[in-house]
């Protein structure tokens, strides 16, 4: 200092304060970017905060406002957010590793150069689903895209009927009915006679053991829809009331049963003919009773089927049975013939193994 109290002379540049001035400085920068190198390798192991990270975009409505986005321990939270107190609420996938601050920043300043909307777009690494614990590395599989796209069941899968009427199914079944009521012939109008009721009175006892055959598998529209079913049977009738005692017969007919979708209950109607042998008592001289042992037999019948199970099956109805020599004993003993019916029973047991589901 020289001159008057108070006066400060002016620095020269090349004083030797000025050359301890640039000195310091370039000292305090050096021992910034010491200080910077550690605080990078640990930021690397994960031990202290990732720095900074900036994606700077321009928000359309106001220019002056940027989007600049905060990483903590790997958890990329908006730095509004983050003002307002709600950026511990917004987590996203960790990334393998924290981004080196000046690096992103670059990245960050070339694509809002690029693209001035950048920022309000979200990263790739935002959007990405969220794993669950355990389940790194893992991708939908078929049987997500099946939960999220399902399909509608096969209709015949929702059907429990196709497993108890298909094609080829073999059954035993075991019938009985009680046939106390007389009518006259039915059919009579084909063979021009009259509806003449005779004057004797029979009660049926049949018992009917057969073997069902199954022809096809249920198909047909809406009340129709069902399948066939033909039997071959071996009967034996008690007669408790009437001229004669006991019949025999090989009957063989075919069954229609209707099948809805879900129930247990399937309606049924079947008719059967066939052989028979009867001890006649028309030659004997009984009044109205048979003409001759050798007879022909009809039967109908009509009811509905309860499924058990698709190996085990009731059925309950009414049926109707006709015997008669078709004239062959007249004109020396006439054919009077018997017509009954009544309720019927039976029981059906599946032979073989069950049906497999279809698929």
């Amino acid at each position: 200092m020289s001159g008057r109290l108070g006066e400060v002379a002016p620095l020269e540049l090349g004083s030797k304060f000025s050359r301890l001035t640039v000195s310091t400085l370039g000292i305090a920068v050096l021992a910034v970017l010491a200080m910077a190198a550690p605080l990078q390798a640990q930021s690397d192991q994960g031990l202290i905060l990732v720095s900074l990270e900036c994606d700077a975009g321009v928000n359309p409505q106001k220019n002056e406002t940027s989007y600049a986005t905060f990483g903590f321990r790997g958890l990329r939270t908006p730095a509004v957010a983050a003002c307002n107190g709600a950026g511990a609420e917004t987590d996203v996938l960790p990334q393998a590793s924290p981004p080196k601050p000046f690096a992103t920043f670059g990245a960050s300043w070339e694509a809002r150069d690029s693209d001035p909307f950048s920022g309000l777009k979200p990263s790739a690494q935002s959007v990405e689903p969220r794993l669950e614990s355990g389940a790194e590395g893992s991708k939908p599989g078929k049987d997500s895209e099946e939960s999220m796209n399902p399909r509608l069941r096969d209709d015949h899968l929702t059907d429990r009927n196709r497993n108890i009427y298909y094609k080829n199914k073999l059954e035993f079944s075991l019938e009985g009915g009680w046939l106390p009521i007389n009518i006259p012939f039915p059919f009579d109008f084909l063979l021009g006679d009259g509806y003449n009721f005779p004057g004797l009175y029979y009660t049926l006892v049949p018992i009917i053991a057969s073997v069902r055959w199954q022809l096809d598998d249920v198909g047909g529209p809406w009340i129709l829809r069902g399948n066939w079913d033909v039997t071959a049977s071996g009967s034996v009738t008690a007669i408790p009331r009437g001229a004669e005692t006991r019949y025999f017969s090989y009957i063989m007919g075919i069954r229609r049963n209707f099948v809805p979708r879900r129930w247990r209950v399937a309606p049924y109607v079947d008719g059967q003919l066939g052989l028979g042998e009867i001890d006649a008592k028309g030659p004997l001289g009984v009044s109205y009773a048979q003409g001759q042992n050798f007879t022909f037999t009809l039967n109908l019948g009509s009811g509905v089927r309860y499924n058990l199970s698709p190996q085990y099956s009731f059925e309950a109805g009414m049926h109707y049975m006709h015997i008669s020599n078709l004239y062959l004993s007249q004109p020396k003993f006439l054919n009077y013939g018997i017509n009954v019916y009544g309720p019927w029973v039976g029981i059906n047991v599946r032979f073989g193994k069950h049906r497999p589901a279809e698929e």
